[in-house]
């Protein structure tokens, strides 16, 4: 009868313990944080060539773009990533101050100035770095800054 009991207890436990999905801490992905270092590393080597022509620079920026497209789209569909995922969209949103923004404003203009350029890899790259650091860590620091930029 006990060890009855004790079975019955162990599946409840386990059966609550698996069901509740939505407490299960996020884990590290060590391809999201690869991919992410050399999206970082893309984008601010793609940055320092905006003082040429938007045009002369197209083939990289596509593959840019393909690269972070590619990324937003694995982000998208991992479990328990909320907080990752929004942060993603946000850096690849053209309309925000970050890298699809960026690219947006070097297309609009033609050229970029060195003086933007640097202020904007500041940005871009302050914003790279919370996400690796809450991909890298899953700390709660790193994830309070994250859900204030995204307003969460």
């Amino acid at each position: 009868m006990k060890t009855r009991f004790y079975a019955v207890y162990l599946m409840l436990t386990l059966f609550l313990v698996s069901s509740c999905g939505s407490l299960r801490a996020p884990v590290f992905d060590q391809y999201s944080y690869q991919k992410g270092t050399e999206l970082k590393v893309d984008a601010i080597n793609l940055m320092d060539k905006a003082t040429m022509s938007y045009d002369s620079q197209q083939a990289a920026i596509d593959n840019f773009d393909s690269e972070l497209a590619k990324m937003l789209e694995y982000q998208k569909n991992r479990e328990n990533n909320t907080i990752s995922y929004a942060m993603w969209k946000m850096i690849a949103n053209p309309d925000k101050n970050f890298i699809a923004g960026f690219l947006k404003r070097w297309k609009d203009k033609g050229t970029l100035s060195s003086f933007f350029i640097n202020e904007a890899k500041g940005q871009v790259t302050e914003a790279l770095d919370l996400i690796l650091q809450y991909e890298g860590k899953k700390d709660p620091a790193a994830e309070n800054k994250l859900k204030a930029i995204l307003g969460l």
